[in-house]
Order: C-alpha cells, then sequence, then structure tokens
C-alpha cells in the first residue's frame, strides 16, 4: 500500500490541500495517493494566538507547512534553526532524543512526522516555564 494512511475518528476533521474535510459518524481510513499533499489535522492545530512559548512556535511553523500556508523551504530553514535553539533549553536525553528525532524528520521533509515528535516536548515545555517563573 502506497502513500500516506490517515485513521479518522467520528468526525474528525483534516486540512487537506486547502479543503477542510470531516468524517462521518464511524471510524475511517482514508489513503492519500497524492504525494506531497498538504494535510493537518485540525486537532492537532495551534491557533495563531496560542503561539506564545518557543516549542509552540516551531510546532506552527511546521502547522504552516502543512497547511500550505508557509513555503517548504524557509519553513524548513526556520524550523531547523528553532529546533537548534530549543536544545539549548533542553537538556534531559529524552528531550534531546526528540528534538533529535524532530530534526531527522524535518530534514527528510517529512512535516507532519516533525510535528507529532515536536509536539511531545510541549507538556515540559509547561513544566519548565512554570519553574522558571516560581
Amino acid at each position: 500500500m502506497a502513500g500516506l494512511v490517515l485513521k479518522l475518528a467520528p468526525k474528525e476533521r483534516l486540512l487537506i490541500n486547502g479543503v477542510v474535510v470531516e468524517n462521518g459518524e464511524r471510524r475511517g481510513r482514508v489513503q492519500i495517493l497524492t504525494p506531497n499533499a498538504k494535510i493537518l489535522r485540525l486537532k492537532d492545530a495551534i491557533h495563531p494566538d496560542e503561539v506564545t512559548t518557543p516549542v509552540r512556535r516551531v510546532c506552527y511553523i511546521l502547522q504552516l507547512m502543512l497547511s500550505g500556508d508557509a513555503n517548504f523551504g524557509d519553513g524548513k530553514r526556520q524550523v531547523i534553526n528553532g529546533i537548534e535553539q530549543l536544545s539549548h533549553a533542553f537538556w534531559d536525553a529524552d528531550s534531546r532524543r526528540i528534538l533529535d528525532t524532530s530534526t531527522d524528520y524535518v530534514v527528510r521533509d517529512q512535516f507532519y512526522p516533525g510535528l507529532k515528535s515536536l509536539r511531545l516536548l510541549l507538556a515540559r515545555e509547561t513544566r519548565l516555564m512554570a519553574a522558571h517563573a516560581e
């Protein structure tokens, strides 16, 4: 089976090449055959008003690339630079592994897995910022 396979929850929404698509009442599975289609699960989307932290900024750039609202070349450079900057704040081995994994995906132009990986740092970032504020 070639292409991207998406398993969808009931009523889950996707943005595919600028068009919002909603799944029906039952779980579904969709196979995307077109290479380089711009796809974003809307449950993973970050609203522009929520882009208030470094990890969220990098995730948002990836999101813009997936939605087709950012140029891949420029966005890719910004994401790689952003991950490099994040590496100065996340020193533990698990966070480093996540950053390395995210970087590998982005370098290979696999932006959705890169976003999915990077989102694992959101909760850690919240804890770090809360501890720093105390």
